[in-house]
């Protein structure tokens, strides 16, 4: 039986997922189903409290949870912030471009394995086309906009990763919802010695 107003913000990532009662692990519970529908509720950290279609509830590793895509927080609004797509895409082709260009000189021989680190330290680019609609990583602005078009708003925001060992121990939420009541995407900056 599905709660009367339930609308999911995530799905179980396709392998599933362990699940506790509490954000603890020496408390598990039954584990989630493989793109299960559920709704973030709460963030302690890295834990996510999910709430399924039947009002089960269960605490998870809230990194793992795949965001199912929302209306953009600005349909049926005036465009604000960021309104013309234009300039994004044009950022996101630049570095596209900047990025080809070196692994072709990377392929012909004319980089070695340092200088290619060298070239693209520090070039970032996202973009998601699913018909009409389009996520970009704004690089500027440090945040992943959504545009059906001719409109662009703010997506979600990025947001520096938690390093505490026990993050149920600070509690309390890490960061502000949107309006639809969803967390800010997190990304994990790559260190120097990452690949």
């Amino acid at each position: 039986m599905t709660t009367p107003g339930f609308r999911p913000t995530h799905v179980v990532p396709r392998d599933g997922m362990p699940a506790w009662e509490t954000p603890d692990h020496s408390r598990p519970t039954v584990p989630l189903d493989a793109l299960l529908p559920v709704q973030l509720a709460d963030r302690r950290g890295d834990w996510g409290r999910v709430v399924c279609a039947n009002g089960w509830s269960a605490w998870v590793d809230g990194r793992l949870l795949v965001a199912v895509p929302q209306a953009p927080p600005l349909a049926g609004g005036p465009p604000a912030g960021m309104a013309d797509p234009r300039t994004p895409l044009a950022r996101a082709e630049e570095a596209l471009a900047r990025y080809r260009a070196a692994v072709d000189d990377l392929a012909a021989g004319r980089l070695d394995g340092e200088s290619f680190r060298d070239r693209t330290r520090g070039l970032r680019i996202g973009v998601v086309v699913d018909g009409e609609s389009v996520w970009l990583y704004d690089v500027a602005h440090e945040r992943w906009a959504y545009c059906e078009g001719t409109r662009l708003g703010t997506y979600a925001a990025t947001g520096e990763p938690s390093a505490a060992e026990e993050p149920w121990a600070r509690g309390g939420t890490t960061a502000a919802a949107d309006a639809n009541g969803h967390e800010p995407t997190r990304l994990v900056p790559r260190g120097p010695g990452d690949r």
